[in-house]
């Protein structure tokens, strides 16, 4: 069965530029204490590589692939990866549901910000543990929106977390992911004593961090994929989400603005 959700948020430039400010350090540092030289990783739903790529710098003696449903993404991908001249990775495209490897191909298999948006984030897991190879790690991290908190109360944030909510579980995805993970792990059959879940924030404070995120979703709010589904799902006007756009920017022109986003974590031992 393919998945039946619909990634929320689409490709444009705006989550481009989000996804491309990740690296193993911002997002993946629950992980890398447990990755060895000689280490054969999956990394799913890579899009534009910049995790992927420091995976694959930690693991020299092995040999880092990187999967994702958008052929297109994958395209800056690759070119990522032969800008820092990384000869031990590859990537394909994949569906998390039905993975097309075999049992027991990997030590490490990792997903960062995918089970919020896949149809079936259990059948995902059960996925991931079987291509995990026994001894191995599953390694996911996703967000929790409705855990998202900011200062100040500018009018129109709250509207827009409760769109955001709304548009991505019209599309099939649970954007309160985070808190569920454990909860998905044990249902799709590892043991609770093998999973060590933690948490983990991104925070954005300063000027220059405020700017970048506050424009990018304003930016996102009223031109990428996920601002046409709220309009043609009936869940927002462009009006209402041009207002949304511009309580961002207020937001981050606040000298006090403060937001951070709350992560779930799991490593799970197969």
């Amino acid at each position: 069965m393919p998945n039946d959700a619909v990634y929320t948020h689409g490709h444009h430039e705006s989550v481009l530029r989000s996804h491309t400010w990740r690296t193993a350090a911002n997002s993946a540092a629950y992980l890398t204490g447990h990755l060895k030289p000689h280490m054969r990783i999956l990394d799913i739903g890579c899009g534009p590589g910049t995790i992927t790529a420091d995976l694959a710098e930690l693991v020299p003696r092995g040999e880092v692939v990187g999967v994702d449903a958008e052929p297109a993404v994958l395209e800056r991908a690759a070119r990522t990866a032969d800008e820092r001249g990384l000869a031990n990775l590859r990537f394909a495209v994949a569906d998390v549901h039905d993975l097309d490897f075999p049992d027991d191909s990997f030590r490490v298999v990792h997903a960062h910000q995918v089970l919020q948006h896949v149809g079936d984030p259990v059948r995902a897991l059960r996925e991931m543990r079987r291509v995990c190879e026994p001894g191995g790690i599953v390694a996911v991290r996703d967000s929790d929106y409705a855990a998202m908190t900011w200062h100040p109360q500018v009018p129109g944030m709250d509207t827009w977390l409760d769109l955001y909510r709304r548009v991505a579980r019209a599309n099939g995805g649970e954007p309160d992911a985070g808190r569920r993970l454990r909860s998905w792990a044990l249902e799709a059959g590892f043991d609770g004593a093998d999973i060590t879940s933690t948490a983990g924030a991104w925070c954005y404070a300063t000027p220059e961090e405020r700017a970048w995120w506050s424009g990018l979703w304003a930016d996102r709010t009223v031109a990428s994929s996920y601002a046409r589904r709220a309009v043609e799902g009936g869940h927002a006007t462009e009006a209402e989400l041009r207002g949304i756009a511009d309580a961002w920017r207020e937001w981050g022109s606040r000298d006090d603005g403060w937001f951070a986003v709350l992560h779930g974590e799991l490593l799970c031992r197969v």
